[in-house]
């Protein structure tokens, strides 16, 4: 894997200190394992709180709609104004918010109710109701950290050049919370970081190899990637400043990995149960992207990047 290049407009200082971004959500958890539990209290919340509809309803409408969206993922997507943040076969969490995307607009009933509840919506009514629900039930979960977790921060924490940062699109402070479990609470953590923030006003444009100059790039007949995510890209521009290099690592690849390897900072895609075919062939043919089939590889691998 080649060294990044400065991203355009940014100056570093040659500090020697590399900074590893891992994604929280599971790269240190398996969210296989959490995701059950989340759907449950989503589908409670929405059915007593926001739609007003019966349990039982609401829970047939959300399994339904998931074996459909599973069944073809590539025709369904975490829509966020109008691009594609995510496919719905990306993550087991991300499979749950696009389920409850799709169901809450294609259910008038649902969507109006939504309207009504969320009159004042960032977004829309639909994807601040799904933030919502991410948010409140994503902060309550027990932690399920993936074997290696705790060892792999450690070693990132005792290397003298680099500073591992968490990197979150919830709030960061759910993270910091179960640091402390692990005893890592002084890590530092991005948190609400919007990777899935498409923002269609943003003109940045990247260079495509063999694209050419672009915002929105095609990975095969069936997949696109959109890089219009300004909120992340500052972040990941902020901590460009004052480091030598920057490595992000992550479980999913359209909403925190795309954009990086686009920009040539070096992303490795943690190999799960969930991790689709589509995905994994496209970091693995890319000059900044790497495959890593455990976590617990993590540092061996960013020490041969440095």
């Amino acid at each position: 894997m080649p060294s990044g290049p400065v991203e355009r407009g940014v100056l570093k200082m040659s500090t020697g200190l590399v900074k590893v971004i891992l994604d929280y959500d599971g790269t240190l958890t398996a969210e296989e394992d959490q995701v059950g539990e989340l759907a449950e209290r989503s589908i409670g919340t929405l059915s007593r709180e926001i739609l007003k509809a019966p349990l039982s309803q609401v829970r047939d409408d959300y399994y339904r709609t998931r074996a459909m969206l599973l069944a073809q993922p590539h025709k369904y997507w975490w829509e966020v104004n109008g691009g594609v943040a995510s496919y719905s076969d990306e993550g087991a969490f991300i499979a749950n918010t696009t389920t409850i995307l799709i169901m809450l607009r294609t259910n008038p009933s649902y969507t109006q109710a939504v309207g009504d509840h969320f009159p004042e919506a960032e977004y829309d009514p639909i994807v601040d109701c799904s933030n919502y629900l991410f948010h409140k039930h994503t902060f309550d979960l027990e932690p399920h950290f993936r074997e290696a977790t705790e060892r792999v921060l450690g070693e990132l924490m005792a290397h003298p050049r680099l500073e591992p940062i968490i990197l979150s699109s919830s709030k960061g402070d759910k993270v910091r919370k179960n640091m402390r479990i692990l005893g890592f609470e002084q890590i530092r953590v991005l948190g609400d970081t919007r990777q899935y923030g498409i923002d269609p006003s943003w003109e940045r444009q990247f260079a495509h190899p063999e694209q050419g100059e672009g915002q929105i790039f095609r990975v095969d007949e069936e997949h696109t990637i959109d890089l219009r995510r300004p909120a992340y890209y500052n972040a990941l521009v902020k901590e460009m400043r004052d480091a030598e290099k920057l490595v992000v690592a992550a479980d999913t690849f359209s909403m925190p990995g795309a954009l990086p390897m686009m920009m040539g900072i070096p992303f490795l895609l943690l190999k799960t149960e969930y991790t689709p075919a589509w995905c994994e062939a496209y970091v693995r043919a890319h000059p900044y992207g790497e495959v890593l089939p455990d976590l617990g590889l993590l540092p061996e691998r960013v020490e041969a990047l440095i």
